[in-house]
């Protein structure tokens, strides 16, 4: 019998910059307050279901949603790893989409901003989860990173499906492993802000 692995992909809480419509990249952007709530949230659903360890990206609003998950979940271990870590977006962190046109004008994506390159954040991310996957064969790991990063993972990993709307702040996104096939078993789920937080 084959053993199947599951990522369970997690974004990290909202932050100012994201509320800002600010390009984050490789920025350490901390969560706000609403951020840290989120998490929270996320944390109690993970905690009902099972699994067996998390990996986070090193950067401080993935590495504190990681943490609050892992607080709700005795014995599971937290694991850091820099190459879960968002796209870099060179020149344009930190600023807003009006921001850039007024900087370098309406071309500005056409232009040399040194953005990190689409294939050296897959091969990082691929080495990562393939490492991931040889050592929790057949176990269920939690991966909790940023919205890019993951929906290019996504793209790379499940091929039958192009994955192109943007990933909601603590959503979780399930992909099966296998040697044949991978399968996306859920996409972009947010069920857990929709719950009511009881007193």
């Amino acid at each position: 019998m084959v053993s199947l692995t599951i990522i369970g992909f997690v974004r990290h809480g909202v932050t100012a910059w994201n509320k800002e419509g600010r390009a984050q990249g490789s920025s350490d952007v901390p969560l706000d307050e609403e951020g840290i709530q989120m998490a929270e949230q996320v944390a109690d659903r993970l905690a009902a279901e099972q699994w067996d360890i998390i990996y986070t990206s090193h950067l401080i609003r993935a590495k504190k949603t990681a943490e609050i998950i892992a607080a709700k979940m005795p014995g599971v271990g937290l694991v850091e790893d820099a190459r879960l870590r968002e796209t870099g977006g060179g020149l344009v962190e930190g600023t807003t989409e009006a921001e850039r046109i007024e900087k370098w004008g309406e071309d500005w994506k056409l232009q040399d901003m040194g953005f990190e390159t689409h294939e050296s954040i897959v091969s990082r991310g691929l080495e990562s989860l393939d490492e991931i996957k040889k050592k929790h064969a057949g176990e269920r790991v939690l991966v909790v990173s940023h919205g890019s990063f993951i929906k290019r993972m996504l793209n790379e990993l499940v091929t039958d499906t192009m994955y192109e709307q943007s990933l909601d702040n603590t959503s979780l996104t399930i992909v099966q492993l296998s040697d044949e096939h991978n399968i996306c078993q859920l996409f972009n789920c947010t069920a857990h802000l929709q719950k009511t937080v009881e007193n």
